[in-house]
């Protein structure tokens, strides 16, 4: 068992919010920087950045966990973390279906697909800021049907939080683990496993927030064990 220093839920210059030089080579270098085992690269909406980073992330050393922030019809952000990218390909799918609109650069920024060096080879024209037309249980029931782990996004902020949105986490919701943003309050009682994640747009804010887990590997199923407190797996003070 080894201690695995984590942020899963890192933005890539795919996310019209996010800086452009978000992309894998940066991304990853900075994670090194902070001395991070772990990532999970979550975008809005769309995991077509996903592959860069994890190629990026084997040449250097670096766990890259395939991720998603899929926006429900309430405006609630969800991650789904996977152990393949073949699994997030099919969340994608699904997403994909129920994603309406189109990109305003002016308004919402460019959403710049990437590869493994840091080109830019395309851009992604969807409205991937917008709202699915999924509810927040339709996400959940979405992520865990291919395999993933569903995590409420940083529920301490007042916008596009579970929390925040709904006043509530809805009684049956079948989520994983809740979010936080500030390390201070991952202490706070939700009823949930809590993580503590950067939601980083910019490369100095990886792995300003991170979660610390004992696990025998460096990989998603071992997250899911530490959540469920199974095996001696088990979140540990950063």
């Amino acid at each position: 068992m080894r201690k695995v220093r984590a942020d899963l839920h890192v933005h890539t210059c795919l996310s019209p919010c996010a800086d452009i030089q978000m992309l894998a080579p940066a991304i990853v270098e900075r994670a090194k920087r902070a001395g991070l085992d772990m990532i999970g690269i979550c975008d809005h909406n769309s995991a077509e950045n996903v592959a860069a980073v994890v190629k990026a992330g084997a040449r250097a050393g670096l766990a890259v966990i395939p991720g998603m922030e899929v926006t429900s019809s309430e405006e609630v952000h969800i991650l789904g973390l996977f152990d393949s990218e073949a699994d997030l390909m099919g969340l994608q799918d699904t997403v994909y279906q129920n994603l309406p609109g189109e990109n305003s650069e002016e308004a919402f920024g460019p959403q710049l697909v990437a590869d493994e060096w840091g080109n830019v080879v395309e851009k992604n024209h969807r409205l991937l800021i917008g709202a699915t037309t999924l509810t927040v249980e339709q996400v959940v029931d979405a992520i865990h049907r291919q395999s993933g782990l569903a995590i409420a996004s940083h529920v301490d902020r007042e916008r596009f939080s579970l929390i925040g949105q709904l006043g509530f986490v809805p009684e049956g919701l079948e989520l994983d683990a809740l979010e936080v943003s500030d390390p201070s309050r991952a202490g706070e009682e939700y009823g949930y496993p809590v993580i503590t994640s950067s939601d980083a747009h910019f490369l100095e804010d990886v792995g300003r927030s991170l979660t610390s887990f004992e696990l025998e590997n460096a990989s998603l199923s071992e997250i899911g064990k530490a959540l469920r407190h199974e095996l001696g797996r088990r979140i540990v003070a950063n």
